[in-house]
């Protein structure tokens, strides 16, 4: 999230609205466009079979939305800044209403690929700027409950996404995981219009060259690492793209450091407790929802679930993040957010390791409920610390940039693991047999719990509970 209430800001006289009100005119959007990042993870495989879709299709139904919302969120921020921020975060609504619908029409991949791509354009507008909205709503004194209350329905959109997801094409068919989104944002936008009112920020400039660069580095950067095992490492195509991706990150680089107004301010770097949180939100984006996009199949293809059974069977993973977390913002100051954030890493790499371990074509259930529990403890030991960090990292001034860069890394984090998890079970298995779903799942999780593994190390060089910066 690019801005808070801690940046300047320019409010139109107004009434205050109730807490409640505020929250849900910000919030139920907010929840659409959260609970899109997982909803379709247990519907890949009926998608997979009605649309005819192949690894590499599946692996951008995920994608093409945390790609576009990641490479948008801090211009999305910006743009609103400079133009009204309730008029963008209207706009966000409607065109992840529209997208939902074309989403639900779609009839081939690549339809539904360039659907979910515009989802995440709309998504990259509303996520940031409820917040922001949120925070000019309502009260000072009310301020921190309310943001607290938002990071919860943001965790509840991701937690429940695959059960819903499993729910209704349980009960119905895929295409009303998008439907669904239709009703509630075409009722959402008269609410949101009628209650919020316009504020704008500082005027910042749009740095547009930062963006076409840093978008583009990262689409082709993951664009080779999900074709690399089809089309092989060493291919034309591949190489370029590789590094293609990594001379355009290296320009992005060089660019943020030399233009005046900056998406990505490289001075934030200078701070070891921010350089080393979000090398750490990195490798556990990637460790975690790499193999979370596989593990959310595995009940169906490997044990003939189906999509809701699969669903409440990852609960015990997804749910504990809703009890943890809150306790580990609570705990914070008193424990230190190095030794949380380490924990954290900790059991969530030995819960994979776990699973790896344990997972077979005839494995019971109950050999998974004690590592998804730990994996859920883990990520809750992970979320409010993290975020703590980054706001005690950065200056007043900076902390909303702070937080959209954080948010932004995390998100192509969550690109990359796809990317690169659904590469390693490529090379190892397929969906052809339960056999050879499992020979790619394992090595992919392995690989999983040892990116995570290097975030746990990383985590121990922030710095002690008395000094953060």
């Amino acid at each position: 999230m690019t801005s808070t209430a801690l940046d300047p800001v320019v409010e139109a006289p107004a009434v205050r609205r109730s807490l409640g009100l505020v929250l849900a005119v910000v919030g139920i959007p907010m929840f659409m466009v959260t609970l899109d990042n997982l909803v379709v993870t247990n519907a890949l495989p009926v998608i997979k079979t009605q649309l005819g879709a192949s690894l590499v299709d599946l692996q951008w139904f995920i994608n093409a939305y945390t790609l576009s919302f990641a490479a948008l969120l801090l211009t999305a921020s910006a743009i609103g800044d400079r133009l009204g921020r309730r008029r963008i975060f209207l706009l966000g609504i409607g065109l992840f209403t529209a997208a939902s619908a074309a989403c639900a029409i779609a009839t081939e991949p690549w339809m539904l690929i360039g659907a979910r791509a515009i989802q995440g354009v709309g998504a990259a507008a509303v996520m940031p700027l409820s917040l922001t909205l949120l925070a000019t709503a309502v009260p000072a004194r009310q301020r921190s409950a309310a943001i607290g209350i938002w990071g919860g329905i943001s965790g509840l959109g991701v937690a429940v996404g695959p059960v819903v997801g499993g729910a209704v094409v349980d009960g119905l068919n895929w295409q009303w995981i998008f439907w669904l989104n239709v009703p509630i944002g075409v009722l959402a936008l008269p609410f949101a219009a009628r209650v919020l009112t316009e504020s704008f920020g500082g005027s910042r400039r749009l740095d547009l060259v930062g963006l076409v660069l840093s978008g583009s580095s990262v689409l082709a950067i993951v664009w080779g690492v999900v074709h690399g095992a089809d089309d092989g490492w060493s291919s034309a195509r591949i190489l370029t793209a590789l590094i293609g991706g990594g001379a355009l990150l290296v320009a992005f680089l060089v660019w943020e450091s030399r233009t005046p107004a900056p998406m990505l301010p490289l001075r934030l770097f200078a701070s070891r407790a921010f350089s080393v949180v979000n090398i750490t939100a990195f490798t556990f984006s990637v460790g975690v929802f790499g193999s979370v996009f596989l593990l959310a199949q595995f009940f169906q293809v490997v044990q003939g679930y189906t999509p809701l059974q699969s669903g409440i069977r990852t609960l015990p993973w997804t749910m504990a993040p809703m009890v943890v977390a809150p306790l580990a913002g609570l705990f914070v100051d008193r424990i230190g957010a190095r030794t949380l954030i380490a924990t954290g890493q900790v059991f969530l790499a030995t819960a994979l390791a776990w699973i790896a371990l344990v997972t077979s074509i005839d494995a019971a259930y109950s050999s998974f409920v004690a590592p998804f529990v730990l994996a859920g403890i883990g990520m809750g030991l992970t979320f409010a610390p993290a975020a703590s960090v980054v706001m005690a990292s950065a200056s007043e001034a900076d902390r909303g940039v702070a937080s959209g860069t954080n948010n932004t890394i995390r998100e192509v984090g969550v690109a990359m693991g796809v990317a690169v998890l659904a590469s390693v079970f490529a090379s190892s298995g397929s969906y052809e047999t339960p056999a050879r779903y499992i020979d790619g799942l394992v090595p992919a999780v392995w690989v999983g719990a040892a990116v995570v593994a290097v975030g746990a190390v990383v985590a121990l060089l922030l710095p002690g509970r008395r000094r953060v910066g």
